[in-house]
């Protein structure tokens, strides 16, 4: 039995009914397609396929697409060839993608027409197109080409990103054949499944590969259908039922979803992906307006909807929903559940368990409808339950032995509930996969423990971080919540709260119901829980928001002197210690060990005070250990507040380093350089101009700037500036742009006045008063989606010659996009590492665009197609954007790790960096020609004008120290009394 042949069978028995609802949630009325409709699609696509595609051995064909009224009749179309289908999800890294397409050796891409831009764009060069667009299905074929040394690099890349982690070989079984050649096939033999075997797939998928290199997951027809067909006769699905297409393509209850509802004449409900992110339209769409009767999800998606919609519509007293399949994460504490559940709602909730890697799901339990009353207790765990059809579950311990009763890992397989992982051929009947999972055996009841990678090894005790989680959640004012081992050092719990929380009486509870080595470290209070593709939650978006609030607890921490630092010193005492009665005095002579404090707490309270100071207090923890309340105050204030005369006056600073230097003054001096840069300019560049944040203008001509010795430094000596930036814009270059005489005439006014001694504001109008202006409006001329919000600043580049134009953004996506000036077309598309808030700069050949990114890494892209010139690594995320110099082409950008780099972006190196006295730079740095400064502002308040020349002449060896800041300022708040000069 294939899935193909389950809808046929159910086509046959209900083909006037409704198959499948599309409904975009907004002002059009929703559409809907009949079984005999799904199923005559499906058959011409299968005609179109056979027709064209090479069906040697097993065929595999990806689908890139977003879910809309069409998909299931895609897959069927696929399915029916036969072929395995393979789901791309357009919104995935395409580095990603191109790993799954070559991994998975996909030779065939079906794209969704209105995708094919975003598609080869991303894919530039790796597909061909093979036919024209399919009539109906609104579909096209795209090709492989055979050989393609790009995407093997793509590969390459993917490989290498994740070498540190690989992914672990525990799953291999003795008896596996491995194959680098997965298009070979071998004859199945007794005892053996064979991926080689004909027509045996139903579709591939990978792994997420958050602990390593995603894995391939190729599923057999035989694997998947005995769980459409036990979890359709565990729900009782009728031809009357709504189901709802929760998960993504890419994760495989998708296939549950679909199949179970296609398989029984049910109707399927498919909405947008951006409505799924919406709970107030998700919800009524669900049960208002298609009255959804079974619903699976993951326990984070379910949350999403929050307390109030689950209680007025999910599980509501007269909610549509019959059946809540709960699975792919911890199942929430019953505690949670009994708030959700109205009392009179009927609704069956079920717990599912299972892997990808033997797809789908593996266990299934039913909530006894008991468990709900009020007089029980609702602390007990939820097993996972029995097995599904064909599925064998075994508990093992560390040394591979059945464990009857107590703790171990789980593995799952069976006789043929089998998928074959990356390059396997053959696979042993019976093989059973290690889950990384773990669970106690009791009564012959599995419960789940937490995963192998969340059990962490703290204050010398192990124990796993969801019994942290589960504690949380059965809080009342919790909404939900999750936990990250951040940086493998802090315990921080993350919560949604429902009403007012109070964080210290909340960390009170938890050190109630938790052993001392599991109450967290922090609590951190969030809007919402960020989440994965699959419906999961996002660790690596979590870390990221710590991140985020430890820098801005930092730029917050502002003490006004050594009497505020004893008041909030007292303060955190009492917090570690639990202290909640704000009159309690505290002697100056209290040591904390014995005012009933203990290592964890003096580690918290150590925290607590390096956050507020804003810096690392060396010796602290022994103080703190060891001394009173006094001698840790005046431990910090030497560190925070030194005496007057120790601290730094910039201005006699720097006139001591330059007497100190044999006499000699450099102001005006030129000093003879061999080039650092070694920059060969190709005879083919084209001078261009570059607008950028706040409205900075760059310039290059490279007949007249190229010309000049590039072996001169010129230590303060004046470059003379025109009185405006309107020099840099010359009628030639702009009559590219602009057209009519009116503004030709306009630009020829404007040029006057950047020549030297040139006219007044008021000659100028004069001049332009006979010119007639035509009125403006506003409009839209085109729009590109980043796809999440943008923070960075567009760069604008303007070449001379008549070249497309183009604007450089980059968004908290990780996306950097280069698209048309004039026609808004996207010319290339680069994921990075991270989002970005960095603003790009462009090179002073124009060749490379400069971008900082949060991954801490500054990243130098070839303007013309996006791919990667070289990558520079800082210490902390780069939100700082790049400043170009003109004269020697250097690089200039900041980073949180408090540091300012010039970089040679031509020799890939760095030529050198300055500590910016503790604080992280954010904004931009600027750049004078006279004085030759470069301005550098830090989070810390403080205003840093550094001399780059000095500093390459000290790195070179021509002054003995490096006089390097010329100007500090640190800004206070003072009243306002007129103008600053």
């Amino acid at each position: 039995m294939t899935l193909q042949e389950l809808v046929n069978r159910a086509a046959s028995l209900y083909s006037d009914r409704k198959a499948v609802w599309f409904d975009e949630c907004n002002d059009k009325p929703p559409t809907f397609y009949t079984y005999a409709t799904v199923v005559k699609l499906a058959v011409e696509l299968t005609a179109f396929l056979q027709k064209h595609c090479e069906q040697q051995g097993n065929l595999e064909i990806g689908l890139y697409c977003y879910p809309g009224i069409d998909l299931p009749s895609w897959i069927l179309g696929i399915l029916q060839v036969p072929a395995a289908y393979s789901p791309i999800d357009p919104d995935a890294p395409p580095m990603l993608s191109a790993y799954f397409m070559k991994k998975s050796n996909l030779q065939h891409i079906l794209v969704e027409n209105d995708k094919i831009n975003k598609f080869q764009m991303s894919h530039a060069g790796f597909f061909c197109h093979n036919s024209s667009t399919i009539e109906h299905t609104g579909l096209t074929l795209f090709q492989m080409y055979v050989s393609n040394t790009d995407l093997n690099s793509q590969v390459d890349n993917m490989k290498s990103k994740h070498e540190p982690f690989k992914a672990a070989t525990g799953n291999l079984q003795p008896g596996y054949t491995i194959c680098p050649d997965q298009t070979k096939t071998k004859t199945s033999e007794g005892g053996y499944m064979d991926v080689g075997q004909k027509d045996s797939l139903a579709y591939i998928l990978h792994t997420s590969g958050t602990t390593g290199i995603p894995k391939i997951v190729r599923v057999p027809h035989k694997c998947i259908v005995p769980n459409i067909q036990h979890l359709k006769s565990i729900f009782q699905i009728t031809q009357d039922d709504m189901l709802f297409l929760a998960s993504p393509l890419t994760f495989d209850p998708s296939v549950v979803e679909l199949f179970l509802a296609l398989s029984s004449g049910a109707s399927i409900l498919v909405v947008p992906n951006t409505v799924k992110m919406m709970p107030v339209e998700l919800s009524a769409a669900l049960f208002r307006h298609h009255h959804v009767t079974v619903l699976q999800a993951t326990p984070t998606l379910l949350r999403r909807f929050g307390s109030h919609i689950i209680r007025s519509a999910v599980l509501s007293a007269n909610s549509s929903l019959r059946v809540l399949a709960l699975g792919g994460e911890a199942f929430p504490v019953l505690n949670l559940l009994k708030s959700w559940k109205h009392k009179k709602n009927k609704t069956s909730i079920f717990n599912l368990y299972g892997i990808t890697e033997v797809s789908s799901w593996a266990t299934c339990y039913k909530i006894p409808e008991e468990v709900f009353s009020a007089d029980l207790r609702t602390d007990l765990p939820i097993p996972l339950g029995s097995p599904l059809l064909g599925t064998k579950v075994e508990v093992r311990d560390t040394n591979g032995s059945a464990v009857l009763e107590g703790e171990g890992q789980i593995f799952i397989g069976g006789e043929e509930r089998i998928c074959f992982l990356d390059d396997e051929i053959t696979v042993p009947l019976g093989t059973m996969r290690e889950t990384g999972d773990f669970v106690r055996v009791q009564n012959s009841k599995l419960f789940f423990l937490g995963r192998k990678d969340n059990q962490i090894k703290r204050h010398g005790k192990r124990f796993n971080i969801e019994c942290l989680q589960q504690a949380a959640e059965d809080l009342c004012q919790v909404e939900a919540c999750s936990v990250t081992w951040y940086q493998q050092e802090k315990l921080i719990l993350f919560i949604v709260p429902k009403d007012d929380l109070e964080e210290r009486e909340t960390l009170k509870e938890l050190q109630k119901r938790l052993p001392a080595y599991a109450v967290p470290d922090e609590l951190v209070l969030i809007k919402a829980l960020p989440l994965t593709s699959h419906g999961k939650v996002d660790i690596s978006e979590l870390n990221k928001t710590y991140q985020n609030h430890l820098n801005s607890r930092r730029r917050d921490s502002k003490l006004s002197g050594a009497e505020e630092l004893w008041e909030r010193l007292q303060y955190l005492w009492k917090s570690a210690l639990g202290v909640l009665d704000d009159s309690t005095r505290i002697s100056k002579d209290a040591v904390f060990v014995y005012s009933g404090g203990d290592s964890l707490k003096a580690l918290r309270f150590y925290d607590e005070i390096e956050m507020l100071v804003g810096k690392a207090v060396p010796g602290l923890l022994e103080v703190i250990l060891s001394h009173s309340i006094e001698e840790v105050y005046r431990h910090i204030l030497k560190i925070l507040f030194p005496d007057e005369n120790q601290l730094m006056n910039y201005d006699s600073v720097m006139k001591r380093k330059l007497s100190g230097n044999s006499g000699e003054n450099f102001h005006g001096k030129c000093i003879k350089l061999k080039s650092e840069r070694g920059l060969e300019v190709a005879s083919g560049l084209i001078p261009f101009i570059a607008v950028s944040r706040g409205n900075n203008f760059f310039s290059m001509d490279f007949n007249k700037s190229f010309m000049q010795p590039h072996n001169t430094v010129q230590v303060g000596v004046e470059v003379l500036q025109q009185p405006s930036f309107l020099h840099l814009v010359t009628p030639s270059i702009m009559k590219s742009h602009v057209q009519g005489y009116e503004t030709e005439k306009i630009l020829t006014v404007m040029n006057k006045a950047s020549k030297p001694n040139c006219c007044s504001v008021q000659q100028i109008h004069a001049e332009s008063s006979d010119v007639t202006m035509a009125e403006l409006a506003l409009g839209i001329r085109w729009k590109s989606n980043t796809r999440k919000c943008v923070d960075a600043s567009p760069l604008i580049v303007i070449p001379s010659k008549e070249v497309s134009a183009s604007v450089y953004v980059g968004s908290h996506s990780h996306a950097m996009q280069a698209i048309d000036l004039n026609l808004g077309e996207i010319k290339w598309e680069k994921n990075l590492g991270d989002r970005i808030e960095s603003s790009a700069c462009i090179s002073k050949c124009g060749n490379f665009i400069v971008v900082g990114c949060y991954d801490g890494l500054v990243y130098v892209l070839q303007s013309s197609d996006g791919e990667i010139h070289w990558t520079f690594v800082t210490e902390d995320a780069v939100k700082s954007s790049a400043v170009v110099d003109s004269s020697s082409g250097l690089v200039y950008i900041g980073s949180h790790d408090e540091h300012v780099y010039a970089l040679d972006i031509y020799k890939k190196a760095c030529i050198w960096k300055l500590h910016c006295e503790g604080g992280a730079v954010f904004s931009s740095p600027c750049l004078s020609s006279f004085p030759h400064h470069l301005y550098v502002a830090t989070l810390r308040g403080l205003l840093l004008a550094v001399n780059p020349g000095w500093v390459k002449l000290w790195r070179k060896g021509y002054l003995v120290q490096p006089l390097t800041v010329v100007l500090s300022i640190r800004y206070s708040m003072l009243p306002f009394t007129g103008d600053r000069q």
